[in-house]
């Protein structure tokens, strides 16, 4: 099975063509003729995934987030970014991803999140009217819980879910919670659309201190929950392998063990 029919697998359930202008999934590294030997799938192409890629013989990794967002007038080793791509070809490596095409299809990265919370009645947050694949996408989803709860309870239960030792939340909270927003990643331009879809809180990362301030209206409250970017996005990587498994595919699938959050908490 060649890199080629691997990325078509990922493609006929997020298909790149309602990926973001700005964005640059697809193939990065490598031919896409490359017989496969095996993949790493992984949230973040770092020199250590690279490594483990290698050890492993998987001669294909899959990202979430795209190794290069912008464009080389030179490849001679200048930045960290530069020298992995050296490394990658070097080393026979095809690197692909699967970014903002996996976070507008709704089983996506704010699928993934919907599905841990347990969410019902889902729908997409921030419709796309600009691409037509017979299903709507767009950013985020917007459901309910099946019963509400207490909100210090949904708190904890986040906490749970997401594996987060702490998280950032507003400071008013409302008495309960049944209509939850999430979305994967940088979530704080979907802030009115949550607010407008009636949402109790909103779950998102990379929340700015005074989008928190966004929330004084007297019609509603809602509440703002920060759980951090890699934590709302981390769960998409085994959803990738559910779904690569599922197809009976005649080489190795190995889940990274590397934690690529350049974030820690002391």
């Amino acid at each position: 099975m060649t890199a080629r029919e691997v990325a078509a697998m990922i493609e006929a359930w997020a298909p790149l063509s309602i990926q973001e202008t700005w964005d640059n999934a697809g193939f990065c590294v490598g031919l896409p003729q490359t017989p496969v030997r095996g993949v790493l799938l992984c949230l973040d192409v770092t020199p250590q995934v690279i490594e483990e890629s290698l050890d492993l013989g998987a001669n294909m990794i899959i990202s979430h987030h795209p190794l290069i967002f912008h464009g080389f007038k030179q490849l001679c080793g200048q930045d960290k970014v530069a020298r992995m791509v050296a490394w990658a070809i070097k080393s026979d490596l095809v690197i692909y991803s699967s970014h903002t095409n996996a976070d507008k299809v709704a089983s996506g990265v704010s699928g993934v999140m919907a599905e841990a919370l347990g969410l019902q009645h889902v729908a997409v947050l921030d419709p796309d009217e600009q691409h037509h694949t017979g299903s709507v996408v767009g950013l985020g989803l917007v459901g309910d819980l099946p019963a509400p709860q207490e909100t210090y309870s949904f708190l904890q239960m986040v906490k749970r879910v997401f594996c987060l030792s702490s998280l950032r939340v507003s400071a008013e909270f409302v008495p309960t919670v049944h209509r939850v927003a999430v979305c994967g990643g940088s979530g704080s331009p979907l802030i009115p659309q949550a607010w407008e879809r009636g949402a109790d809180i909103f779950l998102s990362g990379d929340i700015g201190y005074h989008h928190f301030f966004s929330l004084d209206k007297k019609e509603k409250k809602m509440m703002i929950a920060d759980i951090g970017h890699y934590e709302s996005e981390i769960g998409i990587v085994q959803k990738f392998a559910r779904m690569l498994s599922e197809k009976n595919v005649n080489f190795a699938i190995h889940t990274t063990k590397c934690n690529t959050n350049p974030i820690q908490y002391l």
